[in-house]
């Protein structure tokens, strides 16, 4: 609870007076329904023999989770202890009602952020900035500080959006009060406002969000992006700056702005002795087994270490997904962005895809950006299995397709557990290349023989299953391919535990070198 407490207070003074709030009318409430309890009233019951949904009980039960009769509580210490609660809860409030938004130093610092912003923007004339927080009231708080200001002093829209039902607005007039309504006349030009609405000619400015939009959206309009409290989850952080960091931004710079909390990190995170120092308590006064902390896997299931880790690398630099010791979990990101970019797609070439034979492939030359993406020649595969051992389940976003890129030489360069890094080299090499290369088939040919000889594609493939299923098993690795053809044939394959194979891209640097 303290700790909750203190994140609350590092997001904004007025979410934990609201929190301190809530804290004193509960204590209050428990208070007045120890003063009213009727010690004759079912005294002779036991929990077990009452119906804990009647509402006839509700007076008698204290509880949320777990339901315990009144009468079965100290009632006289209990209300001791709420008392002194009271006094502690009321003080509290007392001094944190004092800080208004004229003594808020931290909001005076988020202002003096988008000022200097608005005076010295990062890309041309742009203006736009989003605002993230973890609450929804510290959310509110800040649309009411900022929206005004904004409006009067530099004559910039300012909107509001939350998970929170009814609780969307936005100074901007004509626009609904609703998610996609503002987002869109918030970045106008990712979200193609001009096709859906032409009477709309301003745009927001400052939009005050949640992580209800840390997932999902493309607002690279925007290249100004404030974490105005840290999340607890890193990957959250990372999250919302990739609102802005992504493909299609007109910026050629993006700003991140983060606002840490006034105390050493440690102090602010460390739970790791506290919570192993009970568990030692617990371990001795019971069975000697009972240490959950001690007998995990501290490199897989040390959670609260991790995080801060985690925390500690963000705080002093930006880092990609993948620079982040011990990898993520694919819980922590999903692949949205991709399914909305599919979905789009699909609009105009679903009939395409479904003529698409299995074992499609492509041959490029991204000499270019070999340097760029750090990577070098070498295929690409997207394989299915149709077995059911070889599931993956949460290691492997795509099951159960798998992909992998393999070197020229034999080395798995990504594997399949890394979906979401080798979705977006995919993106950064193909994308709007629509024509055949021309230089990179001639080479194609002269390497294969016309497609003849596809022993050197028959290794690389044999390297990428064993990727998959943890021994390079080669045999069978043939009936991949026609014999005399140029694709890898999925239809007629029964070897490898049956994968087969969807399509292959491969990448080729010259004619004479791997």
């Amino acid at each position: 609870m303290r700790v909750n407490l203190l994140k609350r207070m590092e997001s904004s003074i007025n979410s934990f007076a609201l929190s301190l709030e809530r804290l004193l009318q509960n204590v209050q409430e428990l208070v007045e329904r120890i003063d009213a309890h009727d010690e004759g009233a079912y005294e002779e019951l036991s929990i077990e023999d009452i119906e804990i949904e009647d509402e006839a009980f509700t007076p008698h039960l204290v509880g949320r989770k777990v339901k315990v009769l009144l009468q079965d509580v100290d009632r006289v210490r209990w209300r001791q202890e709420l008392k002194e609660d009271e006094q502690l809860l009321v003080k509290l409030l007392r001094e944190a009602r004092e800080i208004d938004a004229d003594r808020d130093e931290k909001l005076r610092r988020l202002k003096a952020a988008l000022q200097e912003k608005w005076s010295a923007p990062v890309n041309g004339e742009n203006r736009k900035a989003i605002v993230f927080t973890a609450f929804a009231d510290t959310a509110e708080y800040l649309y009411e500080q900022i929206a005004e200001w904004a409006q009067g002093e530099h004559g910039l829209y300012t909107a509001l959006v939350t998970g929170v039902t009814g609780s969307c607005k936005t100074t901007m007039p004509g626009v609904r009060k609703e998610m996609s309504s503002i987002i869109t006349s918030f970045s106008p030009i990712s979200k193609e406002r001009d096709k859906i609405d032409e009477t709309l000619t301003d745009e927001i400015s400052i939009l005050i969000a949640t992580d209800c939009i840390s997932e999902g959206q493309n607002l690279q309009d925007c290249d100004y992006l404030v974490n105005y409290d840290i999340h607890w989850n890193p990957v959250r952080i990372i999250q919302r700056f990739g609102r802005i960091d992504r493909l299609g931004s007109r910026n050629q710079y993006v700003q991140l702005v983060n606002f840490w909390p006034n105390m050493e990190l440690d102090e602010y995170i460390n739970l790791e002795a506290r919570v192993s120092g009970r568990m030692v308590l617990l371990d001795i006064s019971a069975t000697g087994e009972e240490n959950i902390i001690e007998s995990l896997d501290a490199e897989t299931m040390n959670d609260l270490e991790y995080r801060r880790r985690q925390l500690q690398q963000l705080q002093n630099e930006v880092v990609d997904l993948e620079d982040l010791s011990d990898g993520i979990s694919i819980t922590d990101m999903t692949l949205n962005d991709f399914r909305m970019d599919l979905a789009e797609y699909m609009k105009t070439n679903s009939e395409r895809l479904a003529r698409m034979e299995l074992g499609a492939f492509a041959v490029m030359w991204p000499d270019e950006l070999f340097d760029e993406v750090q990577v070098g020649p070498g295929v690409l595969f997207c394989l299915r299995s149709e077995n059911d051992q070889h599931a993956a389940g949460a290691s492997n976003a795509l099951d159960p397709h798998y992909l992998v890129l393999v070197s020229d030489s034999g080395e798995i360069l990504l594997n399949y557990t890394q979906a979401k890094r080798i979705l977006d080299l995919l993106k950064k090499l193909t994308l709007g290349r629509i024509e055949p290369d021309d230089r990179a088939v001639h080479v194609f040919n002269e390497r294969t023989r016309d497609g003849i000889d596809m022993s050197r594609y028959q290794s690389l493939l044999a390297r990428a299953v064993g990727a998959i299923t943890g021994k390079a098993e080669e045999r069978g690795v043939e009936s991949l391919f026609h014999r005399g053809g140029t694709t890898i044939n999925g239809t007629t394959f029964q070897g490898i535990d049956d994968f087969e194979v969807v399509a292959y891209l491969i990448l080729i640097r010259d004619g004479t070198e791997s």
